[in-house]
């Protein structure tokens, strides 16, 4: 049953990044590009951890993107980063609870950057779109 979750967030996030590629600006690229790396080193990371291990290389992964999801919502007219920041964020602070308080356990961060991961990708998508339809409104494409 595992293996069918990981692939249905596979297939999301494989298609959100082609997408993303494929009809969004810059902005959209960069974040997709980024989320996309970061997931396929956080599968990487993930291979040797049992379940009672503190995952710090995927805290330093979410910060990391966290820290580019802040830079396009500074730099970028979009709104999707803004929302894209708040809830990698989220993310970024179960790490830090779970850190502080290693009573939690481990799986209510998972669950928390698996929800999150879900949403992340709903904002891309979104993002993406309205700047697929902004540039055929405008007649550029």
């Amino acid at each position: 049953m595992n293996m069918l979750y990981a692939m249905v967030g596979a297939v999301f996030m494989v298609g959100m990044g082609v997408f993303a590629f494929l009809k969004g600006d810059n902005p959209e690229r960069i974040g997709a590009g980024a989320y996309l790396m970061a997931w396929f080193a956080s599968v990487l990371t993930q291979g040797g951890m049992g379940a009672s291990n503190i995952p710090y290389a995927m805290f330093a992964l979410d910060v990391v993107v966290l820290t580019v999801f802040v830079g396009l919502a500074w730099k970028s007219r979009r709104t999707w980063p803004v929302w894209a920041s708040g809830l990698q964020l989220l993310s970024v602070m179960s790490h830090i609870l779970i850190m502080i308080d290693t009573r939690l356990p481990i799986t209510s961060l998972y669950t928390v950057m698996n929800l999150n991961g879900y949403l992340i990708i709903t904002c891309l998508i979104v993002g993406t779109f309205w700047a697929w339809q902004e540039r055929r409104a405008a007649g550029l494409e």
